[in-house]
């Protein structure tokens, strides 16, 4: 985890073993967010009827962190499956789809190489989810589309006592680890190491989230 180019809040670089776990291939839609909203008569996010972010396949953004932690609760229940929040090291390690060492989940190539989409140049928000190529992993928008809310408090100096195994984040603190890039930045792709946070109570036009879970075997 971390990189030694990046911020300070990305440093120390460090080992870190975690257990099986799996992620969504992509973060939360506004469709499969709906789904929710009806079976439990829940209040729509902020920006939720804005055109700008009412696609279907557009990536989920206004919630809170509660409202994705419920969300993961109510989908759980209805698949008897324990889904949760990544926490950060996992989903660091998912974002570089086996990468280890590289900037970007494709590679060290700089987004201004590729032929991404960043945004959705027609309305003006986030492109729907998927139309960029996945990592190696076969997961999608890793480094685009929307900060993605994680289960850990935040804490800028985490890194220099993270434990080795399964770190969780720091014990408390006002903000929640949010990772990922964002479509209404000027550099909408994010690397794999870049650290970002947000109190959990704040609902924001590019923040979303996807989906884990553990495995045991």
């Amino acid at each position: 985890m971390g990189c030694e180019t990046g911020q300070d809040n990305e440093r120390p670089v460090h080992r870190v073993w975690l257990d099986c776990f799996g992620l969504a291939k992509f973060p939360v839609t506004h469709a499969e967010y709906d789904l929710f909203l009806d079976a439990t008569g829940g209040a729509p996010p902020r920006f939720w009827s804005e055109p700008m972010f009412a696609d279907p396949r557009n990536p989920v953004v206004g919630v809170t962190w509660d409202e994705a932690v419920a969300y993961c609760r109510w989908l759980g229940g209805r698949e008897g499956l324990q889904y949760r929040l990544p926490t950060e090291a996992e989903w660091e390690r998912a974002a570089r789809g086996g990468r280890d060492g590289a900037l970007y989940p494709w590679g060290d190539e700089a987004p201004s190489m590729r032929t991404a989409i960043g945004f959705n140049a027609a309305t003006g928000g986030p492109a729907p989810v998927g139309v960029n190529p996945p990592n190696d992993f076969g997961l999608h928008d890793m480094s685009e589309g929307v900060h993605e809310w994680c289960s850990d408090y935040y804490d800028y100096n985490y890194y220099s006592y993270s434990p080795e195994h399964n770190p969780q984040g720091a014990v408390s603190g006002e903000r929640r680890v949010s990772r990922g890039g964002s479509w209404r930045h000027q550099i909408k792709f994010s690397r794999s190491a870049a650290r970002s946070s947000l109190p959990p109570s704040f609902c924001y036009a590019d923040y979303g989230f996807r989906v884990a879970m553990t495995i045991t075997r």
